[in-house]
């Protein structure tokens, strides 16, 4: 079926009141923590971002031209973290959350960086930033 010829049946109360782009748990080596045995070794960080986006931001049309660049989440938080260490996961979640807020379209936003090795009776350890 087009999906031209159902303009218009989809009820008010139906349409999309928010739109969001995720990139989750990717898993980025970064020299973070202040304990002796942690610095210079690179450790595993997972990092989850959700991105609210207003309707303009969201693709209407299915053409890259429209489209949020969500690479851009991939290959700037590894720019962020090249050749760089941190050593509370607090400031790398700030970074990465001001790094998103300041782009075009964002209408909320969650970060979320955990360190998936640290304790052997844990799945991970980590922080969470959110504009709501």
């Amino acid at each position: 079926m087009d999906p031209a010829s159902l303009d218009g049946l989809v009820p008010a109360h139906l349409h999309p009141r928010t739109r969001r782009i995720v990139l989750r748990d990717f898993a980025v080596p970064v020299d973070i923590g202040f304990h002796d045995f942690e610095v210079g070794n690179p450790q595993r960080v997972s990092v989850t971002v959700e991105v609210w986006l207003d309707e303009a931001a969201f693709a209407s049309e299915d053409k890259v031209a429209v489209a949020w660049d969500y690479d851009f989440l991939r290959t700037e938080i590894l720019a962020l973290v090249a050749g760089r260490r941190f050593n509370l996961q607090e400031v790398l979640a700030r970074e990465i959350y001001t790094l998103v807020a300041a782009r075009a379209g964002v209408m909320g936003l969650r970060i979320a960086i955990s360190k998936p090795d640290v304790y052997p009776d844990c799945a991970a350890v980590g922080v969470e930033l959110s504009s709501f």
